[in-house]
């Protein structure tokens, strides 16, 4: 896995010795072709971070600011250490992603989530869980992009308060490009 693009594309990155599944660099590329022109400037925040890899290639290209949130620790490590070798800065946060949103105060133009994957019954579903959190939508901006990463083969319904942009599949992997649905005061 490489950074693909900007001041720091062709740099390798690190990947977290943890059950973590790496975004492929094509997908990555896709997404940021995608995110086009909305990337420079931008005010990015990474869930689920893992290596960092979305939140570096967005700095990469020109991002303003990025904020990494992830619970591991050898994530948080691994991000950190691509931080480093990539020779950009972002703000790097060990925390519960649904504890960070529900107390974050900034929005963000583009908010990067690649939660683990439901590959059973039982298992948690992290992408359903933040989607229909409140706090999410009020850290995107009024016109910023949520970016979501689910497996292809699982429908997903959208939870009331956002729009479906597009979405692509690449092999197993899914990409929802989300916006806030825009507030509608009732008709009298």
């Amino acid at each position: 896995m490489r950074v693909i693009a900007g001041s720091a594309g062709g740099v390798p990155l690190r990947i977290p010795v943890h059950d973590a599944r790496a975004t492929m660099d094509r997908v990555r590329g896709a997404v940021f072709s995608a995110l086009g022109e909305k990337v420079p400037n931008a005010r990015v925040l990474d869930l689920f971070a893992g290596s960092g890899a979305f939140g570096i290639e967005a700095l990469s290209r020109g991002a303003a600011e990025a904020v990494f949130v992830d619970d591991n620790r050898k994530a948080i490590e691994v991000i950190r250490v691509n931080l480093e070798k990539t020779r950009l800065a972002g703000q790097v946060i060990r925390r519960d992603v649904f504890r960070f949103v529900e107390a974050c105060d900034t929005e963000f133009d583009i908010i990067f989530a690649d939660p683990p994957y439901v590959k059973h019954r039982e298992d948690r579903d992290f992408a359903k869980e933040l989607c229909v959190l409140p706090a999410l939508k009020k850290s995107l901006a009024a016109d910023g992009i949520f970016v979501l990463e689910q497996p292809a083969a699982r429908s997903f319904n959208i939870a009331p308060g956002w729009q479906l942009l597009r979405a692509r599949r690449y092999g197993g992997t899914e990409i929802l490009f989300l916006a806030r649905t825009p507030f509608m005061p009732a008709q009298e």
